[in-house]
């Protein structure tokens, strides 16, 4: 069955365009029947290639995507699903991704979240099972005809026919924030991402450095600029972080205020920002655009599509009506003069400063690391001798209470049993990130803190890059997928499945696993 966005997205000769629906809460509500119109009206109109629909956006309830997604079908029109992985577990989102191949809704857009807000009752906890990365794989592989062991031996299933892509954002603010997100989208693209979206953001030479950054890595994947149709009211909740990952500065804010007082309230200047937006995002040499925006109708869709297809030709003359970059933010390219865009040459990240202090704990744990955390290393054999004689006796129980304790105080540890500290630079990622990302930073950091505890806590991931940089070693959060946790290690020793090869890391070093002994009766 013909895939009209996925052939948009990979013909070179089509520039492809999606446009976001948010659904809402409820069943039969207003903002239900308007996304279903909208489609309509899109579908009749032939120029736009596929319909997102959110999911849960902002950490609130509302109507299931994939349900939108199967009435956007009967109306002629592709549907791109907002897949995150805030709310389900690892079953549920493949029990999901089941019903979304059999209901023919191929397209998917994977990424982390927001942070849950609100709901029944309260705020709802939080979930994030897997990260994105950990779907990408899963989508892969069931593309390729999942396998797993049954019963009976290895069963394979008919191959599913999924185009899913991932979510970047190259608008943040320090160096540690901004490489963690090319380091993670290096591992969504191996995991199997199809397509790139940016996140949300006003700066073209930051737009320019993604596009960029893509293309020198040899990547030939399509990627898709975010436009968002400005209001000014969003403006200034995206300024104050109120929407987390969409970065809009106060002198984009102190335009959008004068454009305000004309006698439309500044709507004409956002549907010409974003049509030139359309135009540079062309020039640039993106493969598609994705339009967004409050109370967005589809004739100012049309409008954009229409009046950027029209300034593509000169979209060079536009880039300096986009020069809103964050304060002393950080750049991965020496900026081009002549364009005000970016050159081929990245900066000297050497000796920049670090965005986050390098703690005496790391220095610990690294000493200890190189004492007997490795095959090889001094106290290496003896370790994990004491591993096999702890194994399944009495002493156990003590001899976990005693690793526990001191991971507790040490990194807050949770007791998870498939310790990922190592890939971290010692930074847990099951209790110091909010969202227990094992493979990265989510998009919702901002200027170094935390998307859920702002100016309070470091987001982990740049603690994780400083603590590494200083050393030189920042790469290693860009090497292997860590794996999602392995629940039948809960509550257990994290030092003995390690030493004896049971935990996510054994294959990667070498270990070889260790059968489990009968606990003593005793």
């Amino acid at each position: 069955m013909q895939n009209r966005f996925k052939e948009s997205l990979l013909d070179k000769n089509v520039f492809s365009v999606t446009w976001e629906l948010v659904p809402g809460r409820g069943a039969r509500e207003k903002t239900q029947e308007e996304a279903i119109m909208a489609a309509e009206q899109a579908a009749r109109g032939g120029k736009i290639h596929a319909l997102t629909l959110t999911d849960n956006p902002g950490g609130n309830p509302a109507i299931l995507a994939d349900y939108i997604a199967t009435e956007v079908i009967k109306k002629g029109i592709e549907p791109l699903v907002h897949f995150t992985c805030k709310d389900r577990n690892r079953n549920q989102i493949e029990s999901q991704l089941y019903a979304l191949d059999r209901a023919g809704v191929r397209n998917l857009l994977v990424m982390t979240g927001d942070y849950t807000v609100s709901g029944y009752a309260g705020r709802p906890m939080p979930v994030f099972d897997v990260d994105p990365i950990h779907v990408l794989d899963l989508i892969s592989k069931m593309n390729r005809g999942l396998e797993y062991q049954g019963i009976k031996g290895t069963i394979k299933h008919q191959p599913s026919d999924l185009f899913a892509g991932a979510v970047v954002s190259p608008f943040k603010a320090t160096e540690a924030e901004q490489m963690v997100q090319y380091f993670k989208l290096k591992k969504k693209i191996k995991a199997g991402a199809q397509f790139i979206v940016t996140q949300l953001g006003y700066d073209a030479r930051k737009f320019h450095e993604v596009i960029q950054f893509i293309r020198q890595q040899g990547w030939n994947i399509p990627v898709v600029g975010n436009i968002y149709i400005l209001p000014l009211g969003t403006a200034r909740a995206m300024n104050k972080n109120k929407i987390p990952g969409c970065v809009v500065t106060d002198k984009l804010v102190a335009e959008l205020e004068k454009e305000a007082q004309a006698p439309d309230k500044g709507r004409q200047a956002r549907l010409d920002r974003a049509a030139k937006m359309y135009a540079f995002m062309k020039g640039m040499g993106y493969d598609g655009v994705h339009i967004g925006g409050h109370n967005v109708k589809y004739e100012d869709v049309e409008y954009v599509i229409e009046k950027g297809e029209e300034l593509s030709k000169n979209w060079l003359d536009f880039i300096h009506e986009f020069d809103f970059p964050i304060p002393g933010g950080f750049y991965y390219y020496e900026k081009d003069p002549k364009t005000s865009l970016n050159t081929p040459n990245p900066v000297d990240r050497k000796n920049r400063p670090l965005d986050a202090p390098v703690e005496f704990i790391y220095r610990l744990s690294t000493f200890t690391h190189r004492l007997m955390l490795e095959p090889g290393t001094p106290l290496w054999k003896p370790m994990q001798a004491i591993a096999r004689i702890v194994d399944g006796t009495s002493l156990e129980r003590p001899y976990h209470a005693f690793e526990h304790l001191m991971k507790v105080c040490l990194y807050d540890c949770q007791n998870c049993g498939d310790c990922a500290l190592m890939d971290v630079g010692y930074v847990c990622p099951m209790s110091q990130c909010p969202k227990n990302q094992r493979n990265g930073a989510c998009g919702g950091s901002y200027m170094g803190w935390c998307e859920v505890y702002p100016n309070k806590k470091k987001c982990a991931y740049v603690r994780a890059y400083a603590r590494l940089k200083r050393f030189g070693k920042e790469h290693e959060l860009d090497g292997d997928i860590i794996p999602p946790p392995d629940w039948n290690l809960h509550q257990t020793s994290s030092w003995l499945n390690y030493f004896l090869g049971r935990d996510h890391s054994a294959e990667r070093m070498g270990i070889e696993r260790y059968e489990k002994k009968k606990k003593d009766k005793k």
